[in-house]
């Protein structure tokens, strides 16, 4: 009941101002008008969900749309990310992009109306947001930032190349992702490696978790935790002072000074979520019918500064299957 109030109330404001969702004032007092208002909602800013909304917004560049994008950030607070979500309904946007996961449970839980479309979520299925990646259902659809590989694929680099015996992990339990991601380290992970953990509420207890898990471990291993990846440059510190390479998950992380990662450019991620969304607004598909995305184009990338840092040699045969960068 209070949702159709609030969105009664919205609109009878933007009755008295004659200006519509889809429209906005120039400097000169003329309005600029738009095809389509899309609130993009963000749990907080870092490299890999920055990459991810430039990606969508080129999409509708590239097909000539003209779009009032309504960006708002959590700064990193759930209830944030519920009160943008709700007003996004109240201001009857045309479609919500939600970067995170978080920000697409507080989407969902705003409208089952507006169209959602979603981006840097790690487990749609895990976290309630669609039935299933092939049918998503209802008015939700977007692409994942979790390819089924990345996780194996890490683990057995660190084992087999590495020679890693104990990894430190750090997340926000309350990041589902997060959570996720962690157990299913744990589960391939098996018996071949000890995964030793610290937990954060805030990015600024990551330092101090990091330093929790230094000289316990041979390697660091940050997956893809909103908390944790924006205040990477403090585990990076701990990597660097106590020679231990700290393996990330997304490569904007490497480029920031992460050792190496099995990861891909979310820019592409957020570019396909952008492809969903102009299907939804242009061809008026059902966002339930649209099958979630995984990531392309996995790579492994590993940072020749990064590695000198943290006391790791660079093997001739990584070199043949990986992409080496100096940052």
């Amino acid at each position: 009941m209070k949702k159709w109030l609030l969105v009664v109330s919205v609109m009878a404001i933007m009755a008295v101002a004659g200006c519509s969702s889809s429209e906005a004032k120039e400097g000169n007092g003329k309005e600029q008008s738009y095809d389509y208002t899309i609130g993009v909602s963000q749990i907080v800013e870092h490299p890999s969900l920055d990459a991810a909304q430039e990606g969508f917004k080129a999409a509708f560049d590239e097909a000539d749309l003209s779009v009032k994008f309504d960006v708002q950030l959590a700064q990193g607070d759930a209830k944030n990310n519920q009160t943008i979500a709700d007003n996004f309904v109240g201001d009857e946007v045309d479609l919500i992009f939600a970067n995170s996961t978080g920000s697409a449970q507080s989407a969902l839980n705003a409208t089952d109306d507006i169209p959602i479309v979603f981006t840097s979520v790690t487990d749609p299925v895990g976290s309630n947001l669609v039935d299933s990646m092939e049918a998503p259902g209802g008015n939700v659809t977007g692409t994942t930032d979790t390819h089924p590989d990345a996780i194996p694929n890490t683990i057995s680099f660190m084992k087999e190349e590495m020679g890693v015996e104990k990894v430190g992990m750090l997340y926000n339990p309350s990041e589902q992702n997060s959570s996720s991601q962690v157990e299913r380290v744990k589960e391939i992970a098996g018996d071949q490696l000890e995964i030793k953990t610290a937990t954060v509420t805030t990015s600024a207890e990551v330092k101090q978790a990091a330093e929790s898990l230094a000289g316990k471990v041979d390697a660091l291993y940050i997956v893809t935790d909103n908390t944790v990846v924006s205040a990477l440059e403090s585990v990076l510190i701990v990597g660097q002072e106590e020679d231990t390479p700290v393996l990330v998950g997304e490569l904007d992380s490497v480029e920031r000074g992460g050792f190496a990662a099995y990861g891909f450019d979310y820019y592409d991620i957020g570019f396909e979520a952008g492809q969903k969304a102009i299907e939804i607004l242009e061809e008026g598909k059902n966002p339930g019918d649209i099958e979630v995305s995984y990531p392309q184009n996995l790579k492994l990338q590993i940072n020749q500064k990064a590695a000198e840092e943290m006391g790791v040699d660079i093997q001739d045969d990584w070199k043949e299957e990986a992409e080496i960068i100096e940052k």
